[in-house]
């Protein structure tokens, strides 16, 4: 018998000055069952760093055919295209030639910074293309923040992000700083 996805709920209250973006997001997560809690917070993460209405979770670890999270507009054309860790250079390619933008979101751990050295050349000549890495040590402050149910208050402002994470146990307060890579 397959495992089923986890569902998780987060509220989302953004106030971003960098942008001018002030919105409320109630998210509904799938987490796939090869997905941790790390990486799931790396989806949450890109989605507050690119909040748009229309930015939505797509199938992701359940569907290879589509990106982690995409942004359509309402005549179905892909705006925004985000992948998370180190994608293949063939599903970069798909990306870059399916959107007007593509994004990566990856944390700044060993097995990035190897794929980063191999691929950089490449990936620099693609003009739609932007890569982004949050540290490692990140990774646990937010997976330990996880809760199935969880408001998380965001604050951007002069391209630092800070979320406060409240569920039924705990509240966390997290420093995120998203670097981009040239």
């Amino acid at each position: 018998m397959a495992l089923k996805a986890t569902i998780f709920k987060a509220d989302l209250s953004i106030t971003d000055m960098d942008r001018n973006y002030y919105n409320d997001h109630n998210l509904t997560i799938a987490r796939h069952p090869s997905e941790n809690d790390e990486r799931m917070m790396l989806r949450i993460v890109a989605f507050i760093a690119n909040a748009h209405e229309q930015l939505q979770f797509t199938k992701g670890l359940f569907d290879d055919e589509v990106p982690d999270l995409w942004q359509k507009n309402f005549s179905d054309e892909i705006e925004l295209w985000i992948e998370l860790g180190q994608p293949s250079e063939q599903r970069i390619k798909k990306g870059c030639n399916q959107s007007q933008q593509m994004m990566i979101y990856s944390y700044a751990n060993n097995s990035f910074e190897v794929w980063w050295k191999k691929e950089k050349s490449k990936l620099q000549t693609r003009k739609n293309l932007s890569v982004f890495t949050l540290p490692e040590a990140l990774a646990g402050a937010l997976g330990n923040a996880v809760q199935r149910s969880m408001q998380i208050q965001v604050t951007i402002q002069d391209g630092q992000m800070w979320l406060t994470i409240e569920g039924a146990d705990t509240t966390e307060s997290v420093e995120v700083a998203i670097e981009k890579r040239d």
